[in-house]
């Protein structure tokens, strides 16, 4: 398939009978391994690549490395890939269309792009360029508008119900195709919000947060598994590194290790 033909198919992922189960990648290895086992579509995690590349998550990756990062990604995997890009790395929303076309360049067919504590009248003209800029290229790039009032606090009760649904209406009529809801857990705020929202809803994985089977009957469309591959690959490392400096065995890390697959012939030709 060509990039088009993945952004559709990406597309109609959100309204198929199945709930889209999206792991969350941070390079080449970790989506070409997820896609390997049996993902639909990979999304990149924004937190996971900017730790992989030795910078804080919230704007501070260089954009360089994002699109390196895509880039890599999408060379080796054959299904459709999504980027998370934070705020977008710039309010500018010159720089911000800028930004969208070289990270459709690199291979991306989706985006999350998320509003933060930022004014949500901002965030509506970032979707719009958004939305601008994916149209110049002739790619009908996903746009999954995150909206962070209950992941960052900014309200309680009704009234963060109420500026959800009223951000998603906002985001929606900027060209929006999808709303992003990290935070709620309990299964009576999840089904309200996805009644009420007029997008796919995608709601983030995390303790508490339930099934995928049990979120499709809610009415939820996505769910994405966030940072947690990233931290159960690099907490597995931190403890065999710490046996192995202790023991001074190295049969330990080899039979961790057992089982990966055979990057050197998954990757020749790519």
């Amino acid at each position: 398939m060509d990039q088009r033909q993945k952004a559709e198919q990406f597309r109609a992922l959100h309204r198929g009978g199945d709930i889209l189960v999206l792991p969350n990648a941070w390079d080449a290895a970790s989506a070409a391994i997820m896609a390997d086992a049996g993902a639909k579509a990979v999304a990149t995690s924004s937190a996971a690549v900017a730790w992989a590349h030795g910078y804080p998550d919230g704007d501070a990756l260089p954009t360089e490395i994002l699109f390196r990062a895509i880039g890599e990604a999408a060379r080796v995997v054959d299904v459709p890939l999504t980027a998370d890009i934070e705020g977008g790395y710039t309010d500018d929303l010159g720089r911000l269309a800028e930004t969208i076309t070289a990270v459709i360049e690199a291979g991306a067919v989706g985006i999350n792009l998320e509003d933060g504590k930022r004014d949500p009248e901002l965030h509506a003209r970032k979707v719009e360029t958004t939305r601008k800029a994916a149209e110049a290229t002739g790619v009908p790039l996903f746009i999954n508008a995150r909206i962070d009032v209950y992941l960052k606090g900014l309200a309680e009760g009704s009234a963060a119900f109420q500026e959800t649904i009223r951000r998603a209406d906002a985001y929606r009529a900027a060209g929006a195709d999808g709303i992003f809801v990290p935070g709620p857990s309990n299964e009576d705020l999840i089904g309200r919000l996805a009644g009420e929202i007029r997008l796919p809803l995608n709601v983030m994985g995390w303790l508490g947060v339930p099934k995928a089977e049990r979120l499709q009957a809610l009415g939820v469309r996505r769910l994405s598994s966030a940072t947690n591959p990233f931290r159960a690959a690099y907490a597995t490392l931190m403890r065999a590194t710490q046996d192995y400096l202790q023991s001074g065995d190295a049969d330990s890390l080899a039979w961790l290790g057992d089982g990966v697959p055979n990057l050197n012939q998954r990757f020749a030709g790519r």
